[in-house]
């Protein structure tokens, strides 16, 4: 026998407050035909005040835990992968693990930006196969709008709030590709990139920061690793693009998405796409893409799917899972 780890459940939230793009017209010199264009977001949500990244995920968790007919008793591990942790400790996890009533097992973040959800889900995956636990619940979750710069039209219609769950638990595969479950993985970080995407402040400098980011390089930079690293992780599958039936993306930016999947020879009809309707929301994005495409049916039992992610860091990775 071959451990695998399957998704067996998929939530998401998203926070009531839906921020059209022509909100930002009063404010900055933009219209939403500009951040359209570029971008390829139309709305996406925010925090409400006072309602933090544990919130987020612990309704993401619920709803994943209900997806999969499980309890919090079930879960032996709980990861949350964000940038944007309520406190600078403890864990947003923790906090999530005492939200939701689960007392046994135990928690941790993951920090990866964008890629964090692949990381933790790489994670997650490690600690099954290694009889570590047999399920976890995986969370994504983000409230971005706590670290924008109001007055920076490039990065501040960019990004939203929200959080998406998987549970991923134990099952019998042969050791092969046609396995259910993760097949593969690629993760990659170089951090002599690190100044094209990130926080100009932290806990260390004693300093309240705001993301920035050099929208070119991170542009070229995430059009050549993400096709690189789903092609490896599909190389390590023993898989090609021709068996992909899904690609997952990191909702960043429509624009690379799109050239991500024609590098990858996928046609935009087998891409799961939902930036339009809620932003860049970092590690979020795709357990959110994730749980609304399993809610709208489009996913079938035995699915390739891809699902890849860059980060500030950079940090970059795809990983192969059979449906």
């Amino acid at each position: 026998m071959t451990r695998r780890a399957v998704v067996s459940g998929t939530g998401h939230y998203l926070p009531e407050r839906i921020v059209e793009n022509v909100e930002f017209e009063a404010s900055l010199d933009t219209s939403d035909e500009w951040i359209r264009s570029r971008s390829g977001i139309e709305r996406r949500h925010f925090a409400a005040e006072g309602q933090t990244t544990s919130d987020l995920a612990a309704r993401a968790a619920r709803a994943a835990l209900a997806n999969a007919g499980r309890t919090p008793a079930d879960i032996d591990a709980l990861i949350v992968a964000t940038s944007t942790a309520d406190l600078t400790f403890p864990s947003a996890a923790t906090m999530v693990q005492d939200a939701i009533g689960m007392t046994r097992g135990f928690a941790f973040d993951v920090q990866a930006v964008c890629a964090g959800f692949i990381f933790a889900l790489a994670n997650a995956n490690a600690m099954i196969v290694a009889g570590q636990a047999d399920r976890v619940l995986v969370i994504g979750a983000e409230t971005f709008s706590r670290i924008m710069d109001w007055t920076d039209r490039s990065t501040c219609v960019l990004f939203g709030d929200g959080a998406g769950a998987v549970v991923i638990e134990v099952a019998e595969g042969k050791g092969t590709s046609a396995d259910r479950g993760i097949l593969a993985m690629d993760l990659n970080s170089d951090g002599r990139f690190r100044d094209i995407l990130y926080v100009d402040g932290g806990v260390s400098t004693n300093t309240t920061g705001f993301l920035r980011m050099q929208g070119k390089e991170v542009f070229r930079h995430a059009v050549e690793k993400l096709s690189s690293t789903a092609e490896k992780a599909l190389q390590n599958a023993g898989l090609r693009s021709r068996d992909v039936d899904w690609i997952v993306p990191h909702q960043a930016n429509l624009r690379i998405i799109r050239a991500t999947a024609n590098r990858m020879g996928v046609p935009m009809s087998r891409v799961v796409v939902t930036v339009q309707d809620h932003g860049n929301t970092s590690a979020a994005s795709i357990p959110l893409a994730l749980s609304v495409a399993a809610e709208q049916g489009r996913f079938s039992r035995g699915d390739v799917i891809v699902t890849e992610a860059i980060g500030g860091g950079l940090a970059w990775g795809a990983i192969v899972l059979r449906w």
